[in-house]
């Protein structure tokens, strides 16, 4: 049976402007099952990214401000010190960023940033980190390992670029792996082989997935359960198979709306009015998402929208998905 992984309590992120902090993520409840894979959609600013980042800490907390609780494992990852911090970051938990080529050192050769990790978290020898990063760079799918061990990150594609950030996340076998946008600059061929290769790794090593995406179609063929996240919060909670076969608050609706599909030759395909608020704008009170659905009366929405269970594991946030229909409908 499934164990909880990771828990996310009343989770707060906010950033410090002009003297004020906002809250990019405003109060997330989540878990994370051993053995699963769960996906954070959402459009660009929603606070996807922000989560991810912040699991690790890895904002300048010089003007970042995280509350709540991060359960890990049965630790409060948000009041570990940073040298407790480092003990967790990439051995137990390990990240995948969303621009290979900035994450990964243009100084140094591929095989000794595979390696780093191995230095800092386990006893291993000189020979044996070389022996393991061989290994990992074969596992992701490398041809010639050798060969790109000595290279440097400009000297590979950015395919290759992102099968080494993998073998980087999975050198210490975390129980958990962190994916954020793993395949947004990726060409369609490219990224079908990184989904498979997540796929196979996350069943060969049993570690869990959250994974950060703002295409549906990744989540479709990826995902376990789904959070659909907007203006910092969660508006929906339930598995693949629900969210795609019965969506229903107003966004999650819109979203799916907004793919094109061979039913709709011809067709025009729905947008969403307007666009994700900045921080700064971002409406306190009241349903986050009414300002883009102006043709669902105020009287359809709660003036504070909780997260509820409508059935067993589909949550939604806001009476407003009752009564929503589409502006041409």
């Amino acid at each position: 049976m499934a164990e909880k992984l990771l828990s996310l309590e009343n989770l707060r992120v906010s950033f410090k402007m002009d003297g004020t902090y906002y809250a990019a993520v405003d109060g997330i409840d989540l878990e994370i099952m051993t053995d699963e894979t769960f996906a954070i959609v959402g459009e660009s600013g929603c606070g996807k990214s922000t989560i991810a980042m912040s699991l690790l800490r890895l904002h300048d907390m010089s003007y970042t401000k995280i509350e709540g609780k991060i359960d890990f494992k049965g630790r409060d990852l948000a009041v570990l010190t940073e040298k407790e911090l480092e003990k967790v970051r990439g051995k137990e938990i390990g990240m995948i960023f969303q621009d290979p080529l900035s994450s990964l050192n243009p100084l140094h050769r591929i095989g000794r940033q595979i390696e780093e990790g191995l230095f800092y978290h386990t006893d291993m020898t000189a020979v044996e980190r070389r022996e393991r990063a061989m290994k990992l760079l074969a596992d992701v799918g490398i041809p010639h390992p050798e060969r790109v061990y000595e290279a440097f990150p400009h000297e590979l594609s950015g395919g290759m670029r992102q099968r080494v950030i993998i073998a980087i996340a999975l050198s210490c076998e975390p129980a958990l792996l962190v994916a954020d946008e793993p395949t947004t600059a990726l060409d369609v061929t490219i990224q079908a082989q990184i989904l498979d290769l997540m796929r196979e790794l996350k069943e060969k090593m049993h570690s869990s997935i959250i994974l950060i995406t703002h295409d549906l179609g990744v989540v479709a063929e990826t995902a376990d359960r789904v959070a659909v996240m907007y203006a910092g919060q969660v508006v929906e909670m339930a598995s693949v198979e629900e969210i795609f076969a019965n969506p229903l608050h107003p966004y999650t609706r819109s979203l799916l709306s907004s793919i094109p599909s061979a039913e709709m030759q011809g067709g025009r395909l729905k947008t969403i009015q307007s666009a994700v608020p900045t921080l700064m704008n971002l409406p306190r009170e009241g349903c986050r998402f009414a300002p883009r659905i102006p043709w669902i009366p105020d009287s359809d929405h709660e003036e504070q929208p909780g997260l509820r269970e409508v059935k067993p594991g589909h949550f939604v946030r806001c009476t407003c998905h009752n009564n929503f229909h589409f502006e041409e409908e």
